[in-house]
């Protein structure tokens, strides 16, 4: 299972954290959109192409010390269909060296509609018995459960036939979260039930690591909550947001740790994309800085699990 491919990066880089590649504009250096808009112009075309320098110097410096990375698919779209190609390369470059790839789309809808995402971004667009292609090969995609069973049940058919992975929002890292995710129904919230199902949901996907390939999202906001899941969900892999810019503290974070440090993956988005700002380095140095970044994020966290 795609799961078991993450618990062994991790493992192999000693690191549990994943870098979030959700870049505007703005966050991209200046010499790499003024090569981009003078090569392609300023347009779509001239955006996507930043984009993807910006994230290729990024997977450069970060290959051998993060095991993954998580694009956003929002942050693409909203270029058009040169953001989508930038995404789709990016994709592609962080695997050849060697990456996890999470898909952040948050996806879901019932019956068809969903096959159709499920086949979109973790299996393969088809014309015909022989002729099929991915534009999207990510190993794994966050999945909206709000749908219920049948919205969830056509992802985990490619979990189990493609060795792919999804993490279900069970309790995201927003402030207003809350509004829905802490209703009670049947003397318990709704994320504990959600809970409750992304346990049954990846019965059938577990693999030798004992983790199932459908993972959960559990914001670092909420440190009690996460105690509390890790419990419900001892089987399943969390992936954490919302440490740094958002507030999520190591020690928050390391709730959602088994005592083997395995369990959890935690992500930083633009405190690694944007370290050179924040380090007052030459721009040229966004790279090195987001290195420099990545590296003080992983020792802070492993020190508390």
């Amino acid at each position: 299972m795609s799961m078991e491919m993450l618990v062994e990066k991790v493992k192999k880089t000693g690191n549990p954290t994943v870098v979030g590649l959700d870049p505007k504009l703005e966050y991209i250096p200046e010499f790499i959109k003024q090569k981009a808009f003078a090569d392609f112009g300023k347009n779509s075309q001239g955006a996507g192409e930043a984009i993807f320098q910006f994230n290729k110097g990024l997977i450069d410096a970060l290959y051998d010390i993060v095991p993954a990375v998580k694009p956003q698919m929002a942050y693409y779209e909203m270029y058009g269909l040169k953001g989508l190609e930038a995404l789709s390369k990016t994709i592609r470059y962080a695997r050849e060296k060697g990456m996890y790839v999470i898909l952040d789309g948050k996806r879901n809808d019932i019956g068809s509609t969903a096959e159709a995402y499920s086949a979109a971004y973790l299996g393969e667009s088809k014309l015909d018995e022989g002729t099929a292609w991915g534009d999207f090969p990510a190993d794994a995609l966050t999945v909206n459960p709000y749908l219920g069973t049948d919205g969830i049940l056509p992802f985990v058919k490619q979990c189990e036939e493609r060795d792919k992975a999804i993490f279900v929002l069970v309790k995201t890292s927003n402030p207003s979260s809350g509004e829905l995710q802490d209703l009670v129904v049947d003397q318990c919230t709704l994320y504990e039930r959600v809970a409750h199902l992304v346990s049954r949901w990846g019965m059938s996907t577990k693999g030798e690591s004992g983790y199932s390939g459908v993972g959960a999202v559990v914001g670092a906001t909420y440190p009690a909550q996460l105690s509390q899941l890790r419990k419900i969900m001892p089987a399943t892999y969390f992936l954490v947001p919302g440490y740094g810019a958002q507030g999520g503290k190591a020690e928050d974070v390391a709730k959602a740790f088994h005592p083997d440090g395995l369990g959890a993956i935690v992500n930083a988005s633009r405190s690694i994309m944007c370290a050179y700002k924040k380090a007052e380095v030459a721009q040229e140095e966004f790279a090195k800085a987001a290195r420099e970044e990545a590296l003080r994020m992983k020792y802070d966290i492993i020190r508390f699990i």
